[in-house]
């Protein structure tokens, strides 16, 4: 079947795949991946995979995945919710210091980050060096916790998770926050993060669940990271409660960490200046209800950014590229989707194989932010090319502004 915007893999027992990936490189074993989920009986109409798709666990990510009557946890992930915010300021480029240095360091103050409470950059608010405001996150958990203590009652053990405790907290890896620039002059901020340890522990918890369903039922699957909930049983209620819980918290961890990331560089800038002008808060890794082809369906995108008509999204490229705010244009063959990102060519073990320290540093030139080892696997060659991604996807969305980077904080 051909199309002029998106090619389809045709998988033989199975739905057919739509692939925005013209002029992007698409690994085998993603092929493959697609395929093995493709065959899942449960899945409506096809899967629409967006340009930045790569190899992930049992579904690729970079995946549009909609079901009728099931869900796939691994599908959705232990990062639930993660996503980004961005917000436009008053401030101008001529407003930013010469030297970046410090802006970097009092937004790293303001905002812990790491994987955990005892690695670097994060000690507890007990240990007396945490900068978050007790009343901006008492309020902000105080929306949550109803909710959280109704699921801890069906699952006891999520109760002991970091929650309340990483509420206004990065993580590590790919996650960031950013000052920007966009084509204009203007400031930017733009942070990337999810539901951080209980989501992780609410994700894996549900894919185990699933896996041991599997096996009481004596269901084959083509990966076992394909299993998957079936409606009307109490785990497949379960999980959507908790799922969904999982996603308001990753979605205010957005917000209170904006709230901290502006105070910090206040205190930086002393020059007055708004933020509400523009504003996006948007999930990439989540499961949600939508209207589709005639039907309501559960749509999982899996590195995937909702695209609806009018939509404002979030499409970050890699560290040292530039990222852009886009408009969706609602195309209902992508079920109202496109990418969250460049998508990674290469694992983190082979980007630190690869490259040095100081193709790190070269590749980063212009940007205020960490250059060590330990970052080299974020390095920008370790991603696919941004413009190429985003020209996959022209008729996804339309782009209102190009950010470039200027500071950046990683965990």
């Amino acid at each position: 079947m051909k199309n002029e915007n998106y090619d389809v893999l045709n998988v033989e027992d199975g739905r057919h795949v739509k692939m925005w990936t013209k002029g992007v490189p698409v690994e085998d074993v993603a092929k493959k991946q697609l395929a093995n989920t493709a065959k899942m009986p449960f899945i409506y109409k096809h899967i629409a995979v967006m340009p930045d798709v790569h190899l992930g666990k049992g579904s690729t990510i970079g995946s549009v995945i909609p079901t009728l009557g099931a869900v796939i946890p691994a599908a959705v992930g232990v990062d639930i919710g993660c996503g980004m915010m961005a917000a436009k300021t008053t401030l101008t480029a001529n407003d930013l210091p010469d030297n970046l240095s410090a802006l970097r360091s009092a937004i790293e103050r303001a905002i812990p980050h790491g994987m955990s409470p005892k690695t670097r950059g994060f000690r507890g608010r007990d240990e007396g060096s945490w900068n978050t405001p007790p009343a901006a996150v008492d309020v902000a958990w105080g929306q949550l916790k109803d909710e959280f203590d109704a699921i801890c009652l069906k699952t006891p053990k999520l109760k002991t998770t970091n929650n309340y405790r990483h509420l206004g907290t990065l993580g590590s890896g790919n996650h960031f926050v950013e000052v920007c620039l966009d084509e204009v002059g203007f400031v930017w901020f733009m942070l990337h993060s999810g539901s951080r340890g209980v989501g992780n522990a609410i994700g894996t918890h549900f894919i185990e669940l699933a896996k041991k369903d599997m096996r009481t039922h004596f269901i084959n699957l083509p990966d076992q990271d394909l299993a998957y909930l079936a409606e009307g049983t109490q785990h497949y209620n379960d999980y959507i409660q908790a799922v969904s819980w999982a996603q308001k918290f990753a979605r205010t961890n957005r917000d209170v960490m904006m709230q901290n990331l502006i105070t910090a560089v206040r205190t930086v800038i002393t020059k007055p200046f708004e933020t509400h002008v523009e504003a996006v808060n948007c999930h990439h890794n989540y499961v949600e209800k939508e209207h589709h082809f005639g039907k309501d369906v559960l749509i999982t995108r899996k590195g995937a950014v909702s695209a609806r008509p009018g939509e404002l999204g979030i499409i970050p490229g890699s560290m040292g590229a530039k990222s852009f705010i886009v408009r969706g244009k609602g195309n209902p063959d992508s079920f109202n989707s496109c990418s969250h990102g460049a998508g990674r060519t290469m694992s983190r073990t082979e980007a630190k194989r690869r490259y040095t320290l100081d193709d790190q540093i070269k590749a980063t030139e212009g940007v205020e932010c960490r250059k060590d080892e330990n970052v080299i696997d974020e390095i920008p060659m370790a991603y696919k090319d941004i413009d190429a991604v985003m020209h996959a996807q022209r008729d996804l969305v339309e782009v209102v502004h190009i950010l470039k980077q200027v500071v950046c904080v990683k965990g």
